[in-house]
């Protein structure tokens, strides 16, 4: 894939095909889900004396109470079968689904079109994990994100369609045979798609599979919890579900009852919110530099409830006057504010929820991939079963409003986030090494692809100043852990960040010859553990922007226990805040923000031809005459 645009991958049959099965499956839903939302909404479909938020409510509800039931045998049998086939399998059903709604909306029989609500999260239920499991299959690791930006952008795009089409189809007369008529051709054209798609082999052709739904969900969420890191992403995206729900369920009547709205109006509203969320997946792969970067989820997280506050702020009393269409409220600038919130609540959940699903996938065992992704199925829809009935005791029992709901949620995300951070510091320190990169340089990268995706190797780089690490580390695909001056290793809050990246402080022996044992053994410890050590030979910050001499110190590593040596060069950081030209670092006002800085990795030299001088020379030649 090209570096610079996940974009390319829509060129290749091992996603293309995937790709447009998947997007045409979300707009059949959407198309089919919306109908009905549109038609309770509006009042011309009922049920006896049930309120509408209610029913609502119910019909997300029954939407994805089978990824509860069903999620766990679906895990089973993705890990089980080859993915191609199962997937063909559950776009058929999607046919079938369609056809029963055909039938409801024919009729205008609700109960019917509630069925057919069923039957099509019951296949969306089946096909989830095997949609999250054949992205990796497919793709490197280096595609994943954007593999993964491009399928959330193209879910959220087809659900903006989707819920156009369903909602100004069924409006217009005749909207019944056209709708149906739309989501039964569109299902076809999605088993067409799918006839192309690779096969992708089974992880555990000779898993027997357990039938019983509890005991296999139980589990499902074991395999989840077998690391730490992915059981809390796990739940991280979970309550994206959670709150996601919260937002996109409660549209309709948001529209109508406090924004001024008519039934024509609820499909733009949730176009906003849909292009934010698919504007936000594919600025991941950009923002992220083509890397799993889990930074991005705090800063998400923390967008998500910015702006829904906002959102609470500005909405008044329920709207009294004539609803206006939909051309007519956008001319209204004093809607302007409201769909500027919900767009970017949308950009903020995309920067959330692409990590979550990249970790997810790129940490999960191969074996057992599709049942965590299963177990992370089962979760969200809880997440989302909850949120209904949160949503239909709240508004529909106890009378809050929807702007309430709203600031609840906002006041829950900011909540949860404190809490998964406190659990997981991963997240907050990659947070706080994201802004600080991003906020301050341009970081130009060339030939990182020399740096193994696997197994024990020591980096070497020159040391120019006090971010020399942050930038390596935000630049690295890998976590690294660092050597260095024990007095760095204690400056205020970027002690936190190395101390969470598990740091190894070091001292000169005339300074804590006891320090310097310790952090020796660390090194040969983490090494063994297959684990990237990075190093800074010169021992100490450079006080005119040149190289120091080596000091031998990486010969005795790489004695200990021989791997290869990635010598790199960082450019352009000195003159800067956190450098030594003209005095002191920081403790000057920065003069440059966002400017240009370099990192550049050479090919690995074998640990038999290590030496101190020869890494020396070949850092000098990476870094050239850019200081």
């Amino acid at each position: 894939m090209s570096k610079h645009s996940a974009f390319e991958l829509l060129k290749t049959r091992r996603f293309l095909p995937f790709f447009g099965t998947q997007f045409l499956g979300a707009f059949n839903d959407n198309v089919h889900k919306q109908a009905i939302i549109i038609l309770l909404a509006s009042g011309i479909l009922s049920l006896g004396e049930v309120k509408s938020d209610i029913l609502i409510n119910a019909c997300q509800l029954l939407f994805i109470l089978p990824y509860f039931l069903f999620s766990a045998t679906a895990g089973q049998i993705a890990d089980k079968y080859e993915k191609s086939k199962l997937i063909r399998i559950t776009v058929a059903m999607e046919i079938a689904a369609m056809s029963l709604g055909a039938v409801g909306f024919l009729t205008s029989n609700l109960p019917i079109l509630l069925a057919s609500l069923f039957i099509g999260g019951t296949q969306s239920a089946l096909f989830g994990p095997v949609k999250y499991s054949i992205i990796p299959a497919h793709l490197r690791e280096t595609e994943l994100v954007g593999g993964n930006g491009l399928v959330e952008m193209g879910t959220f795009v087809a659900i903006l369609v989707g819920s156009i089409f369903g909602g100004l189809i069924i409006v217009r007369e005749g909207g019944a045979l056209v709708s149906s008529a739309l989501t039964i051709v569109v299902a076809c054209l999605g088993l067409a798609c799918a006839f192309f798609i690779p096969r992708a082999e089974a992880a555990a052709p000779h898993l027997k599979i357990n039938w019983n739904i509890f005991s296999e969900t139980w589990k499902n969420l074991g395999y989840t919890r077998r690391k730490r890191v992915v059981f809390l992403s796990v739940l991280g995206n979970s309550w994206f579900w959670f709150y996601g729900a919260a937002f996109t369920t409660q549209v309709p009547n948001f529209t109508t009852q406090y924004l001024g709205g008519d039934a024509s109006v609820i499909p733009v509203v949730l176009t906003i919110f849909s292009l934010g969320i698919g504007t936000g997946s594919l600025l991941c792969e950009r923002l992220s530099g083509h890397k799993v970067e889990i930074g991005l989820v705090p800063f998400g997280s923390i967008g998500m409830s910015i702006f829904a506050l906002d959102l609470y702020l500005h909405i008044g009393a329920p709207f009294a006057g004539t609803p206006s269409a939909a051309w007519e409220f956008l001319k209204d600038a004093s809607h302007y504010r409201t769909l500027s919130d919900l767009f970017l609540i949308g950009v903020f959940g995309g920067f959330f929820i692409v990590p979550l699903y990249a970790l997810i996938q790129s940490r999960s065992d191969p074996e057992y991939r599709s049942r965590v992704i299963a177990g992370n199925n089962i979760l969200n829809s809880l997440a989302v079963v909850l949120s209904s009935i949160l949503g239909a005791v709240l508004l529909g029992m106890l009378g809050w409003s929807i702007p309430q709901f709203f600031l609840l949620a906002a006041v829950l995300n900011a909540c949860v986030a404190l809490y998964i951070y406190t659990l997981v510091p991963e997240f907050l320190m990659r947070f706080l090494v994201w802004m600080l990169i991003h906020t301050l340089y341009r970081v130009r990268h060339e030939n990182l692809q020399q740096i193994p995706e696997e197994g024990p190797a020591v980096l070497v780089c020159n040391h120019v100043s006090f971010v020399d690490a942050l930038v390596i580390a935000g630049c690295c695909r890998r976590p690294v852990r660092f050597v260095m001056y024990h007095k760095i290793f204690k400056i205020p809050v970027l002690s936190f960040i190395f101390k969470t990246a598990k740091a190894i402080p070091i001292a000169p022996a005339k300074e804590d010859a006891e320090m310097k044992t310790r952090a020796f053994y660390q090194v040969q410890e983490a090494l063994g553990e297959g684990e990237l050590v990075c190093i800074f030979p010169e021992g100490q910050i450079s006080y005119d922007g040149q190289l120091a001499p080596f000091k031998p110190g990486v010969e005795e590593i790489i004695s200990r226990t021989p791997v290869p040596v990635i010598p790199m060069a960082l450019q352009g950081l000195w003159g800067s805040f956190f450098s030594r030209r003209h005095g002191a670092a920081m403790q000057k006002l920065p003069t440059r923000f966002w400017s240009r800085i370099g990192i550049v990795a050479g090919a690995p030299i074998p640990p038999e031809q290590v030496t101190a001088a020869v890494l020396q020379e070949k850092v000098a030649a990476l870094r050239g005459d850019w200081l």
